[in-house]
């Protein structure tokens, strides 16, 4: 069954369904684009990395296995799932957490948007490179947009505040090339009997059993005392936005189709810059508004049209 097939019947068979999957994709933008702000607000305390990395798992760890509980779903433990689990664990959670969470004490929460934003880019590119998708000119040219759209991000020395978190941009990339390797695993050794829930679910508790003991190793756990502060509540309230939003883009996927949810990437882009302005009073340089709309159109070459068949 087709995802036309799929999502005529509710979201996009009527105008009332069609206006409710648009407003479900704003909020999407909104709350979603706010973890940005949220993840420098938790970096204020001085909390490691490794800490507040090892938060976010094992909070959407225990929040995604209530979600598979309601569901009626049961995560699969084959030895093949367990792997699978675990090669996604590191690559979705573990190693970006500690790359992002380094990376947002010193970058702006705009900035971090615009990095995020080029997780579809370097998917794509790796889907090419392994043969998942068929190469496409136009979505090629998505890439060299992408590339463009770094380049005025991090190149012209106007382009940034301080010229010296150069390096910590390039660290939050990493982090995208890292969920676009999480992104490939899935579409190249998707497991039998799994759903995108019980997979979250799964590599969430992988990443969060392989969190505990290097916290605990390198003396890099941060407490959540109480009560709790501003630093507490951004990290929980990251980990939960996270969560929710997450489960909201599958249910738009299904019910509004794939090509539609893909632009969840627009708004949640453009929702951190925005966020980023009304919670810290970002003021940004021409070459990273430049930035933003070489890859606002990066995005937008990317993503698949109706008329492509969906991988």
């Amino acid at each position: 069954m087709s995802s036309e097939e799929i999502v005529e019947p509710t979201l996009r068979k009527s105008p009332q369904g069609r206006a409710w999957a648009w407003l479900l994709l704003l909020f999407l933008g909104v709350v979603w684009g706010a973890t940005f702000s949220l993840a420098k607000i938790s970096t204020e305390g001085g909390g490691h990395p490794f800490g507040m990395g090892y938060w976010q798992s094992l909070i959407g760890a225990l929040l995604l296995l209530l979600l598979v509980i309601v569901r009626r779903e049961r995560i699969p433990l084959k030895p093949e799932n367990i792997l699978f689990y675990i090669v996604c664990g590191l690559l979705g959670s573990v190693i970006p957490n500690v790359l992002f969470f380094s990376a947002a004490s010193r970058v702006s929460p705009g900035v971090l948007s615009i990095t995020v934003a080029t997780v579809p880019l370097f998917t794509f590119a790796g889907a090419a490179l392994f043969g998942v998708e068929k190469f496409r000119l136009v979505r090629s040219l998505g890439l060299v947009f992408g590339m463009l759209s770094i380049v005025l991000l991090v190149g012209p020395e106007e382009s940034l505040p301080d010229p010296s978190v150069v390096p910590w941009v390039l660290v939050a990339l990493m982090a995208s090339v890292c969920y676009s390797g999480e992104n490939l695993v899935v579409a190249i050794h998707m497991p039998d009997g799994v759903s995108a829930f019980t997979i979250a679910a799964g590599l969430f508790i992988a990443a969060a059993v392989i969190s505990t003991p290097i916290v605990y190793a390198t003396g890099t756990f941060v407490p959540l005392g109480w009560p709790w502060g501003r630093v507490e509540w951004a990290l929980v309230g990251m980990a939960t936005i996270s969560v929710i939003a997450y489960a909201l883009f599958i249910y738009l996927i299904v019910h509004a189709g794939p090509v539609f949810a893909s632009l969840t990437g627009y708004a949640v882009t453009i929702g951190g810059v925005l966020w980023g302005m009304a919670i810290f009073g970002e003021q940004h340089s021409v070459w990273i508004w430049a930035s933003l709309v070489f890859m606002m159109f990066a995005l937008m070459l990317v993503t698949p049209r109706k008329s492509e068949p969906q991988s």
